[in-house]
């Protein structure tokens, strides 16, 4: 058996207690010399682990203060409502429409399945964003039964299914793949948008990529964008 190196084994026993909130977002890290005598290591194999970390964006370095934990899970480089984090100018709300439930895959998903993922069924939920009140996205979200099974909505962290991922879960989402265009909105997503059939709405396939082999997670959203823009983050 490959023998782990010591860097990794700090790097993935700081990395746990950021992901269970051990050590919380916006606080800081112990020392470099406290995780040297707490692994019996040098100060460069400290540093190593830290590096991994500060790529992975798990924390960030402050000159004279050390390493600060960074809260994970708000935005993933994809699309997000502008104004939809931290603005108390909106009132943001989302509901879960569809609860996770296991069903056969939809053809709609944009992106082609592994062969992993169709010998499994899959699980499925919905969800709409709203901001003041008003539906601004509607979201259909897929990911292989064989891989993780179905996690109640009530069981959400702070409601969001991302950050149980991470913290339930140790699941990170490591990158995405999107395909956006604009589509006539049908009856079913005019009637839960609040828009006129057939009015303009984008439309964005999503694919991530999670660190646990096997787990992709499949979106599929309509985004209202007529009072609110889309900037290139998206919320989660």
């Amino acid at each position: 058996m490959k023998k782990i190196k010591k860097y990794h084994q700090i790097q993935e026993y700081i990395k746990k207690r950021i992901q269970t909130q051990k050590y919380p977002p916006d606080s800081y890290l112990p020392s470099e010399n406290e995780f040297c005598v707490q692994f019996g290591t040098t100060r460069t194999t400290v540093r190593k682990a830290l590096d991994e970390l500060l790529k992975e964006g798990f924390i960030a370095k402050e000159q004279g203060k050390g390493s600060k934990v960074l809260e994970r899970g708000k935005y993933l480089g994809l699309l997000s409502v502008k104004g939809f984090s931290g603005s108390t100018d909106y009132k943001v709300k989302t509901r879960v429409t569809v609860e996770p439930k296991v069903v056969e895959w939809d053809p709609i998903i944009g992106f082609p399945l592994s062969e992993d993922e169709k010998s499994s069924k899959c699980v499925y939920f919905q969800r709409v964003r709203y901001i003041d009140d008003k539906p601004v996205v509607l979201e259909n979200n897929w990911y292989a039964l064989n891989a993780l099974e179905p996690i109640r909505s009530e069981e959400f962290v702070e409601g969001s299914f991302f950050k149980t991922l991470s913290q339930e879960y140790l699941i990170e989402i490591m990158g995405a793949e999107q395909e956006l265009r604009s589509v006539p909105a049908s009856g079913d997503i005019a009637k839960k948008m609040g828009i006129a059939v057939g009015a303009p709405i984008l439309h964005i396939s999503i694919r991530f990529r999670t660190s646990r082999p096997h787990l992709n997670l499949y979106g599929d959203l309509y985004c209202n964008t007529t009072e609110y823009p889309i900037r290139n983050s998206y919320f989660l």
